[in-house]
């Protein structure tokens, strides 16, 4: 059934109209006539087929919340050990501190796209993400036995090298079952494992930090490590049971469900989620780099997440309130959990409404109001109030990976990249920011002022995005209307704008727009 759908969406024997700008209608053939598929039933029962394969594909992929819960506390943990002592023990200074939280992400970055590659081949990506998992738990553990800068250093590289499997590859999966109008609020249910670690983490951190001092004769710091690793080595092995492959070969679902799986991504762009016959192992790559689009959204979304940078420092953010380390932790938590909440509707929201540039730019807007009342005040509620601003922005950030996938839809080894190297690329945002917030006299004003500029160019590249996104449009629109006037100005014009242009949209069906 699989190749079935590729040729149908594909059509190589068309005729070159319909070569040229897509069928309509997507039909689909089943060879074998004495099963009904999906497609030749009625409208009902295809919807309660769908229903209850997204209902599957929904608790399976729910797992993805816990393992981003484990990835970001594995990540981020650093941040609550220094309270407790880590620096002392380690004797590093503040400068070799940002340089062990700058180290993980050249890791993370110099793999995101070899990764996202070799994801893209597999037949069985569950397998793939649950290995790096046991691997990066395994190496978070062993951060609890360094005993000086150069060990920490080297831990931390290969954390993120391993972690780096994840958060690209999980979002190349979801993108592989669900469509363009269900990405999003998917993509922000991921998202709030990320959110929810920021504000789990502080309360494991109170926990094992007052609890565990000196017990077998160690650094609490040291127990936080141990335990936070261990948790993620267990979920690791039940994740190679519980996480989804791919729409045509996923365990767990009827051949049926597959089969709507299948058909579901083939219409909502018109083409089959698969790549080309013969297609080389770089040639994803090759497209992706090939097409400007990619450079205005890396460029975005890099200075997004510099501007995001203060969620590793938050419970340090949080201590300039003054409060002691333990009510530090604990207020470090409601503003994550408004954040999930936000973040939750706004991407609900983005995917009801087909709208992605509002939905970054306004939670953006409000995290630039807490930036700047930081700046503006030493209150301490009015700095507390401003925390839960900056949390919020996150919001933003959710919707613009759903955006990737939506202006990127097809073929997926290009996706699969686009994806991989927007998010490696952005991550130097991180390792700036590991700086950004080392100038911490005056209650972190001058960091405020630099996270305030990002956020500032964050919605001008943004706004540029979304005009070149609406020109294709435009053009996508004055080709279906020359075709309807003169079929034979119609084919040239799309046989002019598939050799000047290597922009994918170009080859999909009428009526495919891009989403801004």
């Amino acid at each position: 059934m699989r190749e079935e759908i590729t040729r149908a969406a594909q059509a190589p024997e068309t005729t070159t109209a319909e070569r040229k700008m897509g069928a309509s209608e997507t039909s689909i053939q089943c060879e074998d006539l004495g099963k009904p598929t999906a497609v030749s039933v009625d409208p009902a029962h295809r919807a309660r087929v769908e229903k209850s394969l997204k209902r599957k594909l929904d608790w399976r992929c729910s797992l993805f919340i816990l393992i981003y819960i484990l990835n970001y506390l594995d990540r981020n943990n650093i941040a609550s050990a220094r309270l407790r002592g880590l620096q002392t023990d380690l004797n590093i200074d503040d400068t070799q501190y940002s340089t062990c939280l700058s180290i993980l992400y050249i890791g993370y970055i110099l793999m995101q796209v070899p990764s996202n590659i070799l994801i893209n081949r597999i037949e069985r990506p569950s397998l793939y993400i649950s290995s790096a998992m046991l691997l990066w738990g395994l190496i978070s553990t062993l951060t609890g036995n360094t005993n000086n800068f150069t060990e920490m250093v080297i831990v931390r590289f290969f954390l993120g090298f391993v972690e780096a499997a994840f958060l690209p590859g999980a979002l190349l999966i979801q993108s592989k079952w669900y469509t363009r109008r269900e990405l999003a609020t998917r993509n922000a249910v991921l998202f709030c494992g990320n959110i929810i670690s920021n504000a789990f983490s502080a309360l494991v951190g109170a926990g094992v930090l007052s609890n565990m001092q000196g017990v077998l004769g160690h650094a609490a710091w040291r127990w936080l490590f141990w335990i936070e690793g261990a948790a993620t080595m267990t979920v690791a092995i039940c994740a190679a049971f519980i996480l989804p492959d791919l729409p045509h070969n996923s365990r767990g679902f009827t051949a049926e469900e597959l089969e709507v799986a299948q058909l579901r991504m083939v219409e909502d762009v018109g083409e089959a989620d698969v790549d080309g016959a013969g297609q080389g192992l770089f040639e994803g790559l090759v497209m992706a780099v090939r097409d400007p689009k990619i450079y205005i959204f890396t460029l975005f979304q890099t200075t997004l997440t510099l501007g995001l940078t203060f969620n590793a420092f938050f419970p340090t953010l949080t201590g300039t309130l003054g409060f002691d380390y333990v009510p530090t932790l604990l207020m470090s938590s409601p503003p994550w959990v408004l954040a999930c909440v936000v973040s939750l509707i706004n991407a609900w929201h983005a995917d009801r409404t087909q709208e992605k540039f509002w939905h970054i730019v306004g939670p953006v807007v409000a995290g630039t109001a807490g930036f700047v009342i930081c700046m503006a005040t030493s209150d301490v509620a009015a700095r507390y109030v401003a925390l839960f601003l900056q949390a919020s922005a996150y919001a933003g950030l959710i919707v613009s990976y759903s955006w990737i996938s939506a202006s990127f839809p097809r073929p997926p080894a290009k996706r699969a990249v686009a994806i991989a190297l927007i998010n490696a690329v952005s991550q130097l945002g991180n390792v700036a920011g590991s700086y950004v917030w080392d100038m911490g006299d005056d209650g972190f004003r001058r960091s405020y002022g630099v996270v305030t500029a990002m956020f500032g160019l964050t919605v001008a590249g943004a706004a540029l995005f979304r005009a070149v996104l609406a020109r294709l449009n435009r053009r996508l629109a004055n080709r279906e209307r020359a075709w309807d006037a003169r079929p034979d100005v119609g084919e040239r014009t799309a046989q002019m704008e598939r050799l000047e242009s290597p922009d994918e949209a170009l080859r999909m069906r009428r009526g495919f727009r891009y989403l801004l």
